[in-house]
């Protein structure tokens, strides 16, 4: 692989750093209010996210930071425990789990997530992102993270109706100057090549002069303070102190801390898995991510956090996509993004807190169509009801409900297809084409797992007396041992008692000779004679 220079790196993902933080500063405001925390805490956590977890994880595309999936989790243990730095203690408990997991390997649940439910996850991550991002399109920002959600006890019309009567013509104006740059951006070949100013930038610059121009002109569709980023704005040295929370230790004595920090790390841990199975599909190198070097990064990130006073971290799908749409390259442009927040939360607040929501909620309504775009429903379309059915049942079950429960149930309705799949290949033959058949070959495939048993009990059961059988296993390198049982109990017992020919072909003398790879199925073919 062809090496790039620190300065060659700096200059490809500068563009995406730029549009992830973009992306990522009203986010981990949003998720700290979400979540009962200070709101500087979520800008600690990504910062952390950047450089820290950036700079030791091996994922090229993804990026970490507060993530909305961990709001309920933290909102619920900050008031059982009643103060946020006793919180604090129960990140700390969680980064020391998920290192541990990290060491015992346990990264490697990632490989069994099928791809029908990897991509429907982030089909319904774009779905969410563009319903959430439309209220603050329309000027309606009760909070950023977009808590307001059509799904509430079942189709919340009450969402439909505030949101109608909430809409600000000046946050629409922006909203839609943003999406035409960003649109003219990403079509127009002269402007792509300006790697050093994305689009979201621009849209950015338009978002905040527009409104300017707004204001100064005494215009009604000036975009009120409300409705823009809100960025804490220290005034001294002691203020920025005591924006800072950092954790009391006494923390560590109540058992409700470990069992908060023991949950943050199970759920902080499945999405970061899921997330960076993700990004690796995002990747346009199709790069693979060390997931146990993930959770140690994820670990030491979360130690660190909480050390001063951040929220817990994953890795996040939202950014990551960003970070994948703006053309990163490298883990650098998760770096930069964290440099970035840095700099900015430390000298310039003030002019962060120009940019119009509306603006930020055009750049992610983009980011949203781009992972659930029509495209992607056609293709798996096109790969049969197997692929089709399960993709779309992780979108609507992601969207109705959260991550985890989404690819939890996509996850269900795909094993069950692999097993139904499975056994359908082991068919058996009816007693009725049993009959017709004067000779039976029974060829067993590569793999017979305990799956393939009824179908071969079945079929061993219909063929007739004085029948000619013949069970083909040369070309098998594992049977289950019940299944094995199963065939020389047929051969040595039933087969003598009925008069019924039975050759074995091909198989082994030791039940050890088999060593199982996975799981197999078998093909029934029968013939008759000549």
């Amino acid at each position: 692989m062809k090496k790039t220079s620190l300065i060659g790196g700096i200059k490809e993902n500068f563009p995406s750093g730029l549009v992830v933080f973009l992306v990522a500063l009203p986010l981990c405001l949003g998720i700290a209010l979400a979540s009962g925390a200070p709101p500087l805490s979520g800008i600690i956590a990504g910062i952390v996210g950047g450089l820290v977890i950036g700079s030791i994880s091996n994922s090229n595309i993804s990026v970490s930071g507060p993530a909305a999936g961990l709001t309920a989790i933290i909102l619920t243990a900050i008031t059982d425990l009643g103060a946020f730095n006793i919180f604090l203690c129960a990140g700390i408990i969680a980064g020391v789990i998920q290192l541990i997991l990290g060491f015992v390997r346990a990264g490697s649940i990632s490989n069994y997530f099928p791809n029908n439910v990897i991509e429907g996850m982030l089909a319904a991550i774009g779905i969410i992102i563009i319903l959430k991002q439309i209220p603050h399109a329309l000027g309606f920002d009760k909070d950023y993270e977009g808590h307001q959600s059509i799904f509430d006890n079942g189709l919340n019309f009450g969402y439909f109706s505030e949101l109608l009567g909430a809409i600000h013509p000046g946050a629409i104006v922006v909203t839609l100057v943003s999406i035409s740059i960003l649109i003219i951006w990403d079509k127009v070949h002269a402007l792509k090549r300006i790697k050093m100013l994305p689009g979201a930038l621009v849209a950015v610059v338009a978002g905040i002069i527009l409104n300017e121009i707004f204001k100064a002109t005494g215009s009604s569709l000036a975009i009120e303070t409300q409705h823009l980023v809100s960025l804490p704005v220290p005034q001294s040295l002691d203020d920025f102190k005591n924006l800072i929370t950092l954790p009391d230790f006494a923390g560590f004595t109540n058992p409700k801390v470990w069992i908060a920090g023991a949950t943050i790390a199970i759920v902080a841990s499945i999405e970061t898995l899921l997330c960076i199975e993700a990004s690796d599909r995002l990747d346009q190198q199709r790069r693979i991510t060390d997931t146990n070097l993930e959770l140690k990064a994820q670990g030491i990130g979360n130690l660190v956090s909480s050390f001063i006073g951040g929220l817990p971290m994953t890795s996040v799908v939202v950014r990551s996509s960003a970070n994948a749409n703006a053309g990163a390259t490298s883990k650098l442009s998760a770096i930069i993004h964290g440099i970035l927040l840095l700099i900015c939360v430390l000298s310039i607040p003030f002019i962060l807190n120009l940019i119009p929501l509306a603006t930020l909620a055009a750049v992610l309504i983009l980011v949203g169509y781009k992972l659930a775009k029509p495209a992607t429903f056609k293709h798996f379309w096109h790969l049969g009801k197997f692929q089709f059915i399960p993709f779309v049942a992780t979108v609507v079950a992601v969207v109705a409900t959260d991550l985890l429960k989404g690819v939890g149930i996509g996850l269900a309705i795909s094993v069950f297809y692999i097993l139904q799949g499975n056994m359908k290949r082991a068919y058996y033959l009816s007693r009725e084409k049993l009959d017709d058949a004067d000779g039976i070959s029974i060829k067993l495939a590569e793999e017979v797992s305990f799956l393939n048993k009824a179908a071969i009990k079945k079929t061993l059961k219909n063929i007739k007396p004085n029948s000619t059988v013949i069970i083909d296993a040369r070309g098998t390198s594992y049977i289950a041992t019940d299944v094995l049982e199963m065939i020389q109990d047929f051969a040595n017992i039933r087969a003598k008692e009925e008069d019924i020919n039975v050759e074995l072909l091909g198989f082994k003398t030791s039940y050890k000779d088999y060593e199982r790879d996975e799981q197999s199925h078998i093909v029934v073919t029968h013939k008759r004679a000549m």
